[in-house]
């Protein structure tokens, strides 16, 4: 019978011989095309080639699916990857992804692994200091993603607001439950909204004002004519650092509205939130420390590989309010040593530990480390928004972060020009942008998330956007 942890000698070669593999490609990323051309049948004929009834070796396998991820993947590690908020991982990172797999902690009970989940417990304390929370109220939860980190504020709002709801659920509601963010809030808001039962006609988009942060007094106007209607106002999401333009909402401003209806006020911050760790970013965040809530993605601007979110409150019981529940097979040590059961706090309940990654990372760079980079990717960011203005792009938003979003004012009414210089730009495989669009008019937009881009990278992307509408006329 085969071992699968197969032999040591073969363990060391495959660690060689997949290490080497890798190592070509992290130390050799700009070598790549930024994005594969795109051939779906192609793509399924290299995943089904393999037949599962005649086994590959060991190399081979692993040779095949490196070759498939390299050959048939957006490599976001690009230095002129300028999409989405996918980051070049940094290798402490991945070195804390491969300790995690090996030793594959179990986190939905403490006592399982109490080293790796007392590593969680600290980074959410840390982090939660650096949002200006007061320590002894900090609590949070490790999550997937933003998503689900959005998610868990939610339901901390549904039970805060209505201590029924672990029993009753919506059955147990005299008004029907509203909630409020900005038109320019993650969609995982409205995923959330749906998930909880609640449904997408419980939100209320507000409108944005023209520097595209959410505008107040249309939301104090929304809740007030929503509690004349008989609706039951419980929850408000302000952004620091929208995905489309990385606009930061008026947090002060928020809280007041919030304390005035008593709604809980969460901050999705998810790519914005690492300002704090930027002593001239920061005070961009003004507020955050007073929400109810917080999501932080570290996947996104601390480039730790994905996914790493955390979602930070400073109320301490809201959590075991939200999730509490017993079952007679889980290991009961917890009740006898006074500590917090991970399965009894969060939506999750097998899991892995999602903070091995990021505590490594602090441990090499510390937080020194990450202003140095945040600051770099943000001096990248300006000097893009300086060159796009030589070569006659109007930059159309105020972001104090490193999200340019950009237009030749020439072509602004042209239905075409946006999508056609940026597909030409993408199947050339030299870098790759997207599309947002502002107030109805699509715009070309470009983030800084490779703590590598350099100068010379950003000059060479402005040159093919200037050639791109050179072509187009």
């Amino acid at each position: 019978m085969q071992s699968f942890d197969l032999n040591p000698s073969e363990r060391q070669e495959l660690y060689k011989f997949t290490i080497d593999l890798l190592e070509k490609y992290y130390s050799d990323t700009k070598s790549n095309r930024v994005s594969p051309k795109l051939d779906i049948s192609k793509i399924v004929d290299a995943v089904r080639k393999v037949n599962f009834s005649e086994h590959l070796t060991s190399k081979e396998a692993i040779k095949h699916l490196v070759e498939g991820m390299k050959n048939h993947s957006v490599h976001t590690p690009h230095p002129k990857y300028f999409g989405l908020y996918n980051p070049r991982a940094n290798f402490p990172s991945i070195m804390g992804d491969l300790i995690t797999a090996v030793f594959n902690p179990q986190l939905a009970a403490w006592s399982h692994s109490p080293f790796a989940n007392e590593i969680e417990n600290y980074l959410i304390a840390e982090f939660g200091k650096k949002f200006g929370y007061p320590h002894a109220n900090i609590d949070g939860v490790f999550a997937s993603g933003g998503a689900e980190a959005n998610l868990t504020s939610v339901l901390c709002a549904v039970n805060h607001a209505f201590p029924q709801f672990a029993k009753s659920g919506w059955f147990g509601m005299s008004k029907r439950p509203v909630m409020y963010c900005s038109a320019e809030s993650h969609h995982s808001v409205h995923k959330a909204a749906k998930t909880v039962g609640l449904g997408y006609d419980a939100i209320r988009n507000i409108p944005v004002r023209k520097d595209l942060k959410m505008d107040l007094e249309q939301l104090k106007g929304t809740i007030q004519k929503d509690v004349q209607e008989g609706y039951q106002p419980f929850m408000v999401i302000g952004t620091a650092g929208t995905t489309g333009t990385g606009a930061i909402d008026d947090l002060v401003g928020i809280r007041k509205i919030a304390d005035e209806y008593a709604l809980w006020f969460h901050v999705d911050a998810a790519y914005g939130g690492a300002a704090v760790l930027h002593p001239d970013l920061k005070d961009l965040l003004d507020g955050i420390s007073l929400s109810d809530s917080i999501t932080f993605d570290a996947h996104k601007w601390l480039s730790v590989t994905m996914g790493t979110s955390l979602f930070i409150t400073r109320h301490k019981g809201i959590l075991s309010e939200t999730f509490r529940i017993t079952a007679e097979y889980m290991p009961k040590e917890a009740k006898d040593l006074e500590i917090v059961d991970p399965f009894t706090h969060s939506i999750q309940w097998s899991r892995r530990a999602y903070g091995i990654k990021l505590y490594l990372a602090l441990m090499i760079f510390g937080w020194e480390g990450y202003e140095k980079t945040i600051r770099h990717q943000t001096k990248i960011g300006e000097k893009l928004k300086e060159l796009l203005e030589k070569g006659g792009w109007t930059v159309m938003n105020s972001s104090p972060f490193p999200v340019v979003c950009f237009m030749d004012e020439n072509y602004l009414d042209h239905p075409d020009f946006t999508k056609t210089v940026i597909n030409e730009i993408i199947d050339s495989g030299k870098s790759w942008i997207s599309i947002y669009p502002i107030f109805g008019k699509p715009t070309f937009r470009a983030c800084i998330t490779n703590y590598n881009t350099s100068v010379e990278d950003i000059e060479e992307l402005v040159g093919e956007l200037n050639e791109g509408r050179e072509r187009f006329g």
